[in-house]
């Protein structure tokens, strides 16, 4: 399984893309602003979009795409999201205000996009992989993801503030990769609470929900560009600690737009 890191930012500026990621080239995780760099014949090649919630960071590109490369495709793109997302969508972006429902054209019967509501636990198969929908806690419908290909899991917190469910199902799995949220640094701890994504502080906390023996690569992504530095560094000072390293050994890393994993 290969997964392309599109766009892992929590906001836009120049070399940040917001959160995308594209596995085996016929998948999408997230629809945000990287996916603006795939070209024409990568987009064509994408069946199957699962959007984690319906914030604009994380489906702002989906609607040009469609737009790009719609007339282009053989078969609708396949958009699989909660049914809040998907009234989300309907309601505020293919609307025929803010962009054409692509999901009644050219046609209701042939139409550009087909969506798929999904549920929390819910496995979905998709191209030769296995999709498992996961828990999050923000402040719309949200939704993480843990993808597999018969090996380890890659798995992908979405947006989510404290989340014990996630956790829970987490320490059953067979996980390869972790690619969790830190938004804020913790001077903005109180706006991370507000709003529903995590601090450094919180997530320390959260990763002691990890049983003792697992080790895996975990990847930070949806920092706010203005305060990556600090936040990794935040990061960094917290793993070093010798409560948590007594409790659990970790190998965290900062997600950067451009790389590549192979699981």
């Amino acid at each position: 399984m290969r997964i392309r890191v599109l766009g892992c930012s929590g906001a836009i500026a120049k070399d940040c893309r917001t959160t995308s990621f594209l596995i085996d080239g016929d998948t999408l995780i997230d629809a945000g602003t990287g996916v603006g760099d795939l070209s024409l014949d990568e987009m064509r090649k994408i069946e199957h979009v699962f959007l984690t919630h319906s914030h604009l960071d994380h489906v702002a590109a989906l609607p040009l795409m469609v737009d790009t490369v719609g007339a282009t495709r053989a078969q609708p793109l396949h958009i699989h999201a909660l049914p809040g997302t998907i009234s989300a969508l309907k309601a505020h972006i293919f609307n025929n205000v803010i962009w054409p429902d692509f999901s009644e054209i050219p046609s209701r019967e042939d139409p550009f996009i087909r969506f798929h509501e999904i549920a929390i636990g819910q496995f979905l198969p998709a191209s030769q992989k296995l999709i498992e929908v996961l828990p999050a806690v923000h402040t719309v419908p949200a939704a993480g993801f843990a993808v597999s290909a018969g090996r380890g899991c890659w798995v992908f917190s979405g947006d989510t503030e404290r989340n014990p469910a996630f956790w829970k199902r987490l320490n059953q799995l067979d996980v390869a990769m972790l690619v969790i949220e830190t938004a804020f640094s913790n001077r903005e701890s109180e706006l991370a609470r507000r709003s529903l994504h995590l601090s450094p502080q919180v997530l320390a906390s959260e990763l002691e929900n990890i049983k003792v023996a697992r080790s895996f690569p975990i990847y930070i992504t949806h920092t706010k560009p203005a305060e990556t530095e600090l936040i990794m560094a935040e990061i960094q000072r917290f793993d070093q600690s010798e409560p948590l390293r007594r409790h659990v050994s970790h190998d965290i890393h900062w997600l950067r737009a451009g790389q590549v994993f192979e699981i």
